[in-house]
């Protein structure tokens, strides 16, 4: 089933104090009212959710993928108060707003898997459904700041090696290499001083919502953990499973299941989508504070 694909962009207010605007692109999948909203990984483009849109788009959901801002083709400050769990969970409530989108299952892979429970924290009212993939929390921070570590000091003393990188794989028509590859490319495509923001930004914030916070979630949840994931622990996915009241794991077969043998993961989300916006609506869902 063909659908369309649109490209949008809306404007920011630019929250780091530097008193301009910032720009967020997206890309629209499918028409109608049962709105999905799907955010990628960290430094990763939109695009990498490309393959999962245009399933549920087939499906009859209209899909929306962005970039956050410091990723992909929406703008990159140079500056780290641009960026935190918080502000990218406020980027998706200003998506919605501008979209008209009065609710929608909202999911991510990683990142965007945090950012969702940050949205589900910030507006309640506003998320249908969660979709988390490979959430990062507590079992998941020391590997993490391994990894990234070296990028933030890379791009702070020694940015000559990713500006190498970009310009080795910038060249590279994307039209010619396998889908994913060209992600991995669209992925190394940085800017020192923009990556090295974002990772500090993320660093020295939160990494996602508290225990507490995440147990008052009331939205129904599905959520792939990967095993023998050394960044993303299946058992971070498990005990999101377990905290979040309304929420199914679902256990991936490896890390690269859903992106070279997708069908069966697919086909729960289309399914898990279908289920949250089949339900009735909750006119008023529990409020979650997010001081606690």
């Amino acid at each position: 089933m063909l659908v369309s694909e649109r490209i949008g962009h809306l404007f920011l207010d630019d929250r780091a104090g530097g008193g301009g605007r910032d720009r967020l692109e997206y890309t629209e999948y499918g028409a109608g009212e049962a709105w999905v909203v799907l955010l990628h990984g960290q430094l990763m483009p939109r695009r990498m959710q490309q393959p999962l849109a245009r399933a549920l788009a087939a499906a009859g959901f209209h899909v929306v993928t962005l970039d956050l801002l410091g990723h992909g083709r929406s703008d990159r400050p140079a500056d780290p108060l641009a960026y935190s769990m918080t502000r990218f969970g406020e980027q998706v409530v200003a998506l919605l707003d501008h979209l008209g989108a009065e609710q929608a299952v909202v999911g991510g892979t990683s990142l965007g898997a945090n950012v969702a429970l940050e949205v589900a924290v910030a507006a309640p009212e506003r998320v249908r459904g969660l979709l988390v993939e490979m959430p990062v929390l507590d079992n998941a921070v020391e590997v993490g700041i391994l990894a990234f570590a070296p990028l933030l000091y890379l791009g702070r003393h020694l940015p000559v090696a990713i500006t190498a990188v970009r310009r080795l794989t910038r060249p590279v028509p994307r039209g010619l290499v396998p889908f994913w590859v060209g992600i991995v490319l669209d992925t190394l495509d940085q800017r020192p001083a923009p990556m090295a923001a974002v990772v500090h930004g993320l660093f020295f914030g939160r990494v996602a919502p508290s225990s507490a916070l995440r147990r008052r979630i009331q939205a129904p949840a599905l959520v792939v953990g990967h095993p023998r994931d050394p960044i993303h622990p299946a058992a971070d996915a498990e005990m999101l499973a377990r905290e979040l009241p309304r929420a199914r794991f679902v256990a991936a077969e490896g890390i690269l299941e859903w992106r070279f043998r997708p069908d069966r993961l697919t086909a729960e989300a289309v399914e898990f989508v279908g289920r949250c916006w089949r339900r009735p609506r909750v006119a008023d869902p529990a409020a979650v504070s997010p001081a606690e």
